[in-house]
């Protein structure tokens, strides 16, 4: 339990600041400080973290503390959680609070009267952003597996009634952002919609018209160049080998798989109860609540999915390791060019088929990074599967370098943990288990 409530902060009603938050959905989202929490009293409803006891290692503390500076830096997200999962044992960390103190309904199922005193939990839903790009990943390769789809497809082949100038582009292209097909997030007239009403509903699988007029930006394959676009025409891809909707597709091939309870892809700006709260945290004003200030309708299959950290966490063990997919299909995902994600993972970036590999000072993991309005996510793991971190904040750090280059630092120090694994008790130093 903690030993003192978290500090408070002052609450905005629910009156989004338009121009801002669609500014951070343009940007990225396709593209006194809270005290920390410990992690005991936390035992999630599937019953798969940890078997209780254990003694705290200085690693622990070390990790505590980690997420406590992130959370009590200027700026800093109101909560933050990560998750270290080894051969099935999985540990919770985490600083701050699930929802700052709101006196008044918000109309974002903010409660009145709440008092900011709930830390963040693991199965708390939450904005995903462009985490989700690996799951359009883990569908199109899936299918590349059962002969549904081929690496070489082209647009032209599966998707002809899009621009003649991008029919050369290929899937492989699409997921290694070679394709140099323009960003539709970037477009004047998208984002003059998204400026209008943020919670303006697309309709999805035609995302890509607002670009139709514009060639490519580069010769497909030539250069790495990261675009909304790209996994737009993965899913539809997917969707025409088929036959069947690509929300469809994740519940078949991912979700199912994976015992992926938690996880959706809407259309609207609701989130599923409980979910973490994310935050506008612009300086110089009273923290906002932009938790479904947003349609996930703009972003569909480059951004739009809604989970848990404790999903989240699960996926990205499966999809980087073998659960999902064949030795041959691997093979061909894990050829990497230099390319960061977005935002930047921690260590030196390389981008494969919809997974990024990240080398850092303790070693290499393999995975994906978001961030939306609210919303910053990093999900990474080994090459086996085996151990997986997942770091999950409640706001959009990207806009502050200093807080986006400490929230990398942290990254990090969850990687060495994840890889290292030494230490005090009788878990080896791996998290403190929930009691």
């Amino acid at each position: 339990m903690p030993r003192s409530a978290p500090a408070r902060r002052p609450h905005r009603a629910h009156r989004p600041r338009r121009a801002a938050v669609a500014a951070l959905l343009l940007a990225a989202a396709l593209t006194a400080p809270a005290l920390p929490y410990a992690t005991a009293g936390e035992r999630p409803p599937s019953g798969t973290y940890g078997n209780g006891g254990g003694k705290e290692s200085a690693e622990d503390r070390e990790l505590r503390r980690a997420l406590a500076e992130l959370v009590a830096a200027p700026g800093g997200p109101p909560g933050a959680i990560a998750l270290l999962t080894r051969d099935g044992e999985r540990r919770v960390y985490r600083a701050g609070t699930a929802e700052l103190a709101s006196p008044t309904s918000t109309g974002t199922g903010t409660k009145a009267g709440t008092d900011g005193s709930r830390p963040p939990r693991a199965d708390d839903h939450m904005r995903i952003a462009s985490a989700a790009k690996a799951f359009s990943g883990a569908v199109s390769l899936a299918l590349v597996d059962r002969g549904a789809l081929a690496l070489d497809d082209t647009l032209g082949q599966r998707l002809p009634h899009l621009p003649k100038a991008w029919h050369a582009v290929t899937l492989r292209q699409l997921l290694q952002h070679t394709s140099g097909l323009p960003d539709f997030s970037r477009s004047a007239g998208f984002q003059a919609i998204v400026r209008a009403d943020p919670r303006h509903r697309f309709d999805s699988r035609r995302l890509l018209e607002f670009v139709a007029g514009e060639g490519l930006a580069f010769p497909p394959g030539s250069r790495y160049a990261y675009s909304n676009s790209d996994n737009i025409a993965v899913a539809l891809m997917a969707e025409q080998a088929t036959g069947r909707r690509y929300e469809d597709l994740l519940r078949e091939l991912v979700y199912r798989p994976l015992d992926l309870r938690d996880t959706s892809l809407p259309s609207g700006f609701r989130l599923p109860r409980p979910f973490l709260h994310g935050y506008d945290t612009t300086p110089g004003e009273p923290p906002e609540d932009v938790s479904e200030a947003i349609s996930a309708s703009g972003a569909w299959a480059s951004g739009g999915i809604v989970s848990t950290p404790a999903d989240l966490n699960t996926f990205i063990g499966g999809y980087a390791g073998p659960a999902l997919l064949s030795p041959r299909t691997r093979h061909a995902q894990q050829r990497f060019v230099p390319g960061a994600s977005e935002p930047a993972g921690p260590g030196e970036n390389a981008a494969g088929l919809a997974l990024f590999r990240y080398e850092t000072r303790c070693g290499t993991v393999y995975g994906h990074t978001g961030n939306t309005p609210g919303y910053t996510q990093f999900a990474a793991a080994t090459r086996d599967g085996r151990r997986a971190v997942t770091v999950s904040v409640t706001s959009q750090v990207t806009r502050d370098p200093a807080l986006l280059a400490r929230l990398r630092a942290t990254e990090e120090r969850f990687v060495c943990a994840l890889l290292d694994g030494g230490g005090e008790g009788p878990h080896g130093g791996y998290g403190d288990p929930d009691a």
